[in-house]
């Protein structure tokens, strides 16, 4: 949070901060409590994607509508613009603490409203409430943690919001494992959502608002006993004073553009530094969600049913492994994030995810062209009125395999002897899946048995690790740090707004290209749309590695172009 003070980033950032709260506790107190928001955040991505299956079991509707499946993941995103933008605003007006205990009461009861719904449009009304709730937290939480940290440690105690998104969608995946077999299996899965809320919202009423907030509204007293809290001594005067010049500059900067949040955002878009600094900070997130990997959160067991593995819990407990890789890279990211740099992790990052979709489209593609084929003396073996009609009317009907049964929404029930011999062709009704499963078959509906399953299992899990420490964490620390002080709220809100765009535009047609493409081709897809990230991140985003909030801003003044294009060598303060 520090304006001035020395850095140390010459060291791995992640040692000096289990230094610093080993001598000074209350910053991981409240680095943690604040990184629950985290915890929102990622429990809800990742609880989705294996209630999903089971709320297609119980909603025949919602098994035959490809929209409606996406509708009810996709509408937590819509509800997460709404409330990452009017987050900004509360941050600005009442405080980030504030914004913070209101996204718990949110998220609380949309948890709630999903556990008892009675039909797929309740669902979706609960949906749109955690969004709201997450929407908030998202965009409050690491600039909470970011203004209660010192400089030396800001990265990598920002990193523990990342670490406890990760964290949240591991979590996701084991309750969703421990609930398969109780009693309304999904409406547990939701409901449960409500607990981390209730436990934040309790911690946060004993914790203080942020120090920066503080001086900001003339309530220096209180911002001077936090401090007092966070640093040495001999360090609180240096902040008050830093404060006082970014507070002075903010006040001058106000009384030419005004106080209100649509006079923030015109001057926001008019002051040339905030520019340079959306550019970065909305480049990085959009790339985030564009890279595709809330597909592989939302869905990722029906991700690994697409590779071949039909059964729900063999589903959720393979996306389990692709879970703690995420929470692991996030750990890695605390490690490295400031001994290498923010822009260097990304490029890394960048580079790695491009590659291994381009392996996975291949993969998924390849399986595709081997799928089993349709035995029409297995089809005949259920009788004309379980068979798929498609199937029966369909004149090149001889050379058809499971993947055109699927794409025809019938299923494929897999040959008692081999899954990968001809099969049948069926309904994808409930009654029709009993009778296959009667005679110990497999049934398949999203994927097609495959000698390539496993393999795309492991190059999902080698997606995730090129993802995690550098594109999962990086981009919300960046947008940590990148603004003025005076911009900071409402540049963080954009920045989250878009974000949260990006992610429901992937969401809500995730299914959909599946359908169109291919799962192969929409990887290839993603993989191209990654390789254009990659050129902007690497001309828009300059590196904040151990630099002051003030420096940071001069460097925007400056302009950034890249050492290869002309421009400065990438300084930070290296000083130990």
């Amino acid at each position: 949070m520090v304006e001035g003070g020395a850095t140390t980033a010459d060291r791995t950032e992640f040692t000096e901060c289990w230094r610093t709260v080993w001598k000074t506790p209350y910053i991981m107190r409240l680095a943690l409590s604040a990184g629950i928001g985290g915890l929102l955040f990622g429990y809800d991505t990742g609880v989705i994607s294996g209630a999903l299956l089971y709320i297609r079991d119980d909603f025949e509707d919602v098994d035959k509508k490809t929209w409606l499946q996406e509708t009810i993941v996709s509408m937590a995103v819509a509800g997460a613009i709404i409330g990452a933008a009017f987050g900004g605003y509360m941050n600005d007006r009442w405080g980030r603490r504030v914004a913070i205990l209101a996204a718990d009461i949110v998220f609380f009861f949309g948890a709630i409203v999903m556990a008892v719904a009675p039909n797929p449009w309740v669902i979706i009304i609960g949906r749109i409430l955690v969004g709201l709730g997450v929407g908030m937290a998202s965009m409050t939480a690491p600039l909470y943690i970011s203004e209660a940290s010192p400089a030396r440690i800001r990265g990598a105690l920002v990193s523990t919001n990342g670490l406890m998104i990760t964290g949240g969608q591991f979590l996701s995946y084991l309750i969703n494992l421990a609930f398969t077999r109780a009693p309304g299996t999904w409406r547990w899965m939701l409901g449960v959502a409500g607990i981390p809320a209730l436990v934040q919202f309790v911690l946060m009423l004993s914790l203080p608002e942020s120090p920066r907030w503080l001086y900001r509204k003339d309530r220096v007293d209180e911002a001077r006993a936090i401090l007092e809290k966070i640093y040495p001594a001999q360090e609180v005067e240096d902040e008050l004073n830093a404060l006082k010049l970014s507070v002075d500059a903010e006040k001058a900067d106000e009384a030419v553009i005004g106080e209100g949040m649509i006079a923030k955002v015109k001057g926001a878009l008019k002051n040339r530094v905030v520019r340079r600094g959306l550019y970065a900070g909305i480049t990085v997130q959009v790339a985030q969600q564009f890279v595709g990997i809330n597909t592989v959160m939302y869905y990722a067991p029906t991700i690994v049913q697409f590779a071949g593995f039909a059964s729900n819990s063999v589903a959720l407990a393979l996306s389990l492994i692709t879970s703690g890789l995420n929470a692991v890279g996030s750990i890695v990211s605390m490690c490295f994030v400031d001994r290498y740099g923010r822009r260097r992790l990304m490029l890394v990052s960048m580079t790695g995810i491009i590659f291994f979709l381009v392996i996975l489209s291949v993969v998924f593609m390849e399986a595709s062209s081997h799928a089993p084929k349709i035995g029409g003396v297995e089809s005949a073996h259920f009788g004309s009125n379980s068979t798929c009609s498609a199937y029966l009317t369909a004149p090149d009907a001889p050379r058809w395999s499971c993947m055109t049964c699927l794409k025809a929404d019938c299923a494929f029930c897999a040959n008692a002897d081999s899954e990968f011999h001809p099969g049948a062709c069926l309904d994808s009704s409930k009654v029709v899946r009993g009778e296959c499963r009667a005679e110990n078959r497999v049934f398949f509906q999203q994927g097609c048995p495959s000698k390539f399953g496993f393999l795309a299992v492991v190059l999902l899990g080698l997606y995730i690790i090129s993802y995690s420490p550098g594109m999962g964490t990086v981009p919300w620390i960046v947008n940590s740090e990148i603004y003025p002080l005076r911009y900071r709220g409402v540049g963080g809100g954009i920045a989250a707004v878009s974000n949260w765009c990006s992610n429901l535009i992937v969401s809500e047609s995730y299914l959909s290209l599946t359908e169109a493409l291919g799962a192969g081709g929409t990887f290839f897809l993603f993989a191209g749309i990654s390789t254009i990230s990659l050129v902007f991140i690497y001309f828009l985003v300059p590196e904040t590695k151990g630099l002051q909030f003030e420096e940071v801003e001069k460097l925007l003044e400056d302009g950034y172009r890249p050492r290869l294009f002309g421009g400065k060598k990438e300084q930070s303060k290296d000083k130990s």
